[in-house]
């Protein structure tokens, strides 16, 4: 396991204020139901701002909430100036903005300018003739044609939610691109008019109140020319993954530079993430970060919410694979080293409304062991070099749905286009699904998006009425209101760690070392800024484990006497809130403990 060479000069980071911000995303429609109607909404989440500023968060980053069909959840946008009327109206937003500001809080909004939505107007005058102005603002592309004469797509791309990813319009003969469903057309951002209508959308939100945006696939706005035909990497299937051909494209650094230039450098202090799935390119990612580059602030990567996930390239999510503790750890690492010294920035996260519930994946949901790994997985995020996500529900380790749901419980796209594919892959009328319903329990995008539970009460106080999606089974024992009152409870140590996260900057721009890099069962690494030092220990089984801390590790050799405890997840014992290199440390069942150099 080796680390990128800048790592051996070890200086603090430019320091900035989106650096060292805790970002919570709220998943509006499952948050908090204001009117009634099953369907969370704006005037609910404003209801909730109170709790989440004594949470501790700093931004509040809104999933979208425009105008919108709703064939994926509101990422089909019709409209984007105006709001979705089932979340609420544009002086609804403007009443939430103003109340985020009074807290002393920032707001982030979703941009999805990959695609749109096939409502929107744009496209509509689009797919109206050949000729409209608009034609160029999608992909449009004739029909090919078989040996037989059969009509076939320009290509073998496979949509990102099964099938191919092009749709035949009749009334101009021709098909559009979509790489995620039917409803959602690519745009072409080759076109300079279609860039500017996107900048003109930015400043209309930014100009009311926004304060940065998170960017949807953002590493897809360029696609190789010619559009071809995708390798054979599944010969059972007709069409193909083809990221290699629409992932970090020639041009998608010519257009953020631009973005940066027209719009996002025109305003102060924003904060932009970029999310860019389908690679693991380290040096490629940098590019959209490093400073010298201006572009975004950081991008959400994968490699990590892939480590689980089957396939040659770990393109099949569902299908989950059984991960090893050194595994995470190389991902991590290697991360959180990558070009320091040129600016590089991580965001941090292991959950959001794409993913399953983290306690489910990464920690135990058992009940014996649910607080305890929440609690060790918190600490796993707010000991890390880089900006915080953290999930609606995180905060109280909500997790994934029972194996019990039938598949009709499930809501989510993607989740019913891949049961249905399998169903229809089997010769039997009545197949067994059992094995494809396992792979949806553990992993679909459903879990994150079940709705919030606030309290015991009905519906866990989430809706008086039925909710949209099924409330979790177990809403009754976990919720908020069950954890606000209790100090040991998951939801009162998120909000210990987040403060501990702002008082100690060590933990935000601190240089990053594995220690025991073989380890299967405990993850320990050393954090050092200036003359301070940290340690840190995650025990990832649900066994004892007595972890033997090696020498020459700089535990305490700046200036200190040990390591002082600076908190845990369960109680320790006073013998062992100091620790020395070349001795041991027994760590319960997930303990997790973070320790800080005692200078003299």
């Amino acid at each position: 396991m080796s680390n990128d060479p800048d790592t051996a000069k070890t200086r603090p980071l430019q320091r900035a204020w989106w650096k060292e911000a805790s970002v919570y995303q709220v998943y509006p429609s499952s948050y908090c139901d204001s009117n009634n109607d099953g369907i969370g909404d704006l005037n609910g989440i404003y209801s909730k701002l109170d709790y989440l500023k004594d949470l501790g968060v700093d931004v509040i980053w809104l999933s979208p909430i425009y105008k919108s069909p709703q064939e994926d959840m509101g990422y089909d946008i019709s409209d984007y100036r105006n709001i979705d009327p089932q979340y609420g109206t544009l002086e609804d937003w403007d009443r939430l903005a103003k109340g985020i500001h009074e807290r002393g809080l920032k707001m982030m909004m979703d941009l999805v300018v990959n695609h749109t939505s096939d409502q929107h107007e744009w496209f509509k005058e689009s797919r109206s003739s050949k000729t409209n102005p608009k034609r160029d603002w999608y992909f449009w592309r004739p029909a090919k044609y078989d040996g037989q004469g059969n009509r076939i797509p320009p290509n073998n791309w496979k949509s990102v939610f099964q099938g191919s990813a092009w749709e035949w319009d009749e009334k101009t003969q021709e098909y559009y691109l979509h790489l995620y469903v039917t409803g959602q057309p690519d745009l072409n951002w080759e076109s300079p008019d279609l860039r500017n209508a996107v900048w003109d959308v930015m400043r209309f939100w930014l100009d009311r109140g926004a304060d940065g945006f998170r960017m949807d696939v953002i590493n897809l706005i360029s696609k190789v020319p010619g559009l071809p035909d995708a390798p054979i990497s599944n010969p059972r299937e007709e069409y193909q993954p083809a990221p290699m051909y629409y992932a970090n494209g020639p041009r998608v650094h010519e257009y953020l530079k631009e973005m940066n230039r027209e719009v996002l450098s025109k305003y102060d202090g924003l904060i932009t993430v970029g999310e860019a799935p389908f690679t693991h390119d380290m040096r490629g990612l940098a590019e959209y970060v490093l400073p010298d580059n201006s572009e975004l602030n950081m991008v959400f990567q994968f490699e990590l919410m892939d480590i689980d996930s089957s396939g040659p390239t770990r393109d099949d999510p569902l299908e989950p694979r059984k991960w090893k503790l050194t595994e995470l750890k190389e991902v991590v690492n290697r991360w959180q080293t990558h070009l320091r010294n040129e600016g590089f920035w991580n965001s941090i996260y292991i959950q959001n409304h794409d993913q399953p519930r983290c306690v489910s994946r990464f920690g135990n949901d058992s009940p014996q062991w649910r607080a305890a790994s929440a609690k060790m997985l918190a600490m796993l995020q707010i000991t890390q070099t880089g900006t915080l996500y953290v999930y609606q529900g995180e905060e109280i380790a909500m997790a994934n749905v029972p194996r019990s749901w039938p598949i009709e419980e499930y809501k989510d796209v993607a989740t019913q286009n891949y049961y249905n594919r399998d169903r229809k892959n089997e010769k039997d009328d009545n197949p067994d699904m059992s094995g494809v319903l396992d792979g949806i329990q553990k992993k679909a995008r459903d879990h994150s998006r079940t709705p919030m539970q606030w309290e015991s009460s009905k519906n866990a106080g989430f809706s008086n009425a039925a909710p949209w999606m099924r409330v979790n089974d177990d809403y009754p024992e976990w919720n908020v209101a069950a954890q606000q009152g209790d100090q040991h409870s998951v939801l009162s140590f998120w909000k210990q760690l987040l403060k501990l996260r702002k008082t100690h900057d060590i933990l935000v721009y601190g240089d990053f070392k594995l220690v025991d890099e073989p380890n299967e069962e405990v993850f320990a690494f050393r954090r050092a800024l200036d003359d301070n030092t940290a340690f840190v220990l995650l025990n990832f089984t649900d066994k004892d484990v007595d972890f033997k801390i090696p020498a020459n590790e700089g535990i305490g050799d700046r200036g200190g006497k040990g390591e002082t405890l600076l908190i845990s997840n369960y109680d320790v014992q006073s013998s062992e809130t100091k620790i020395e290199q070349d001795t041991s440390v027994m760590l319960k069942g997930y303990e997790g403990r973070i320790y800080l150099s005692s200078p003299k």
